[in-house]
């Protein structure tokens, strides 16, 4: 059976939310224009109810308990979804606005996402946007990101994704590296070759080549390198077009030096596989329209 909320307990929520937020029951006061008493009984209430204990008290701060926070995350949510629901109602959601927060890998940013933006704000000037630039694997929920961006399709059934685009590889490197050392022909001449190899910030192992041989079998190629590169991809592809080695990218990074020279594909038979990339979102029943229009927006563009 649910339980019926009164309009006192969901205030006592939001003082809660707040005391949480700001781990101190007195700056929760002062930001609400309430005494440091009043935000103290309001959390007692909840607790005498619940028949739990939200918070750990010291002197000089709270603390939120193992059970504080997983009511803090869930009281938080529904509170943002009431508020949302009130702005469909009302119509103040006919120009999305306010701060949306977007992670994505600096590969697909960089290449992909930062060239098209200046026209989502065009479209919406009132979203101010703040992006984290990182390859290392975000907790969206628990990092309190609206959006990112990543690799394949995430099993967290808290979130949900819809796909942008399966990305061709290749692997390449400059006509002087392969003058100098000649151009490969099979895997097992990759071996006498400088192959510049991307570590995974999240794991800390080397990201495989992602290969196809000529009957169809997918082949994830695993190498030990002396010449790797930490936390950014880009890295790999500086070095490459400076003649340092062979490495693997995206075909949408390497198609305009391909095109002008600067680049050569090499090990072609061997290609044909993809990466998928993403969007990917909290679920969430009362979708931000800030958000919304984000997703809509990539899911509809192309970016060819």
């Amino acid at each position: 059976m649910m339980r019926n909320l009164s309009a006192i307990q969901i205030g006592s929520i939001e003082i809660f939310c707040k005391a949480a937020e700001m781990s101190s029951f007195s700056a929760a006061a002062e930001a609400l224009g309430l005494t440091p008493a009043s935000v103290s009984r309001s959390v007692k209430r909840i607790e005498e109810r619940l028949g739990v204990r939200l918070f750990s008290r010291s002197t000089r701060n709270v603390r939120l308990s193992a059970e504080g926070e997983v009511y803090w995350r869930e009281c938080r949510q529904a509170l943002g979804q009431i508020e949302e629901a009130e702005r469909i109602i009302t119509g103040q959601q006919q120009a999305p606005g306010g701060l949306l927060r977007v992670s994505a890998g600096t590969l697909y940013a960089n290449y992909r996402l930062l060239p098209l933006l200046h026209r989502f704000i065009e479209a919406y000037p009132q979203i101010e946007l703040e992006l984290s630039l990182s390859n290392r694997v975000i907790d969206i929920i628990d990092e309190e990101y609206d959006v990112a961006i990543r690799i394949g399709t995430p099993q967290d059934s808290r979130l949900i994704a819809h796909p942008l685009e399966d990305a061709p590889v290749g692997i390449y490197a400059t006509p002087a590296y392969l003058g100098r050392r000649g151009i490969p022909r099979t895997l097992d001449d990759l071996a006498r070759h400088d192959c510049l190899q991307f570590i995974l910030p999240t794991t800390g192992r080397p990201m495989p080549w992602i290969l196809r041989t000529s009957d169809g079998a997918e082949i994830d190629h695993l190498f030990r390198s002396p010449f790797r590169v930490l936390d950014d991809p880009s890295g790999c592809i500086s070095w490459g077009l400076a003649g340092g080695g062979l490495f693997q990218t995206y075909r949408f990074i390497a198609k305009e030096a391909v095109a002008n020279g600067r680049l050569v594909e090499v090990l072609s038979a061997y290609g044909g596989r993809s990466r998928r990339f993403s969007v990917i979102y909290p679920q969430n029943r009362h979708l931000s329209a800030r958000v919304r229009a984000f997703v809509d927006f990539l899911r509809d563009t192309r970016t060819g």
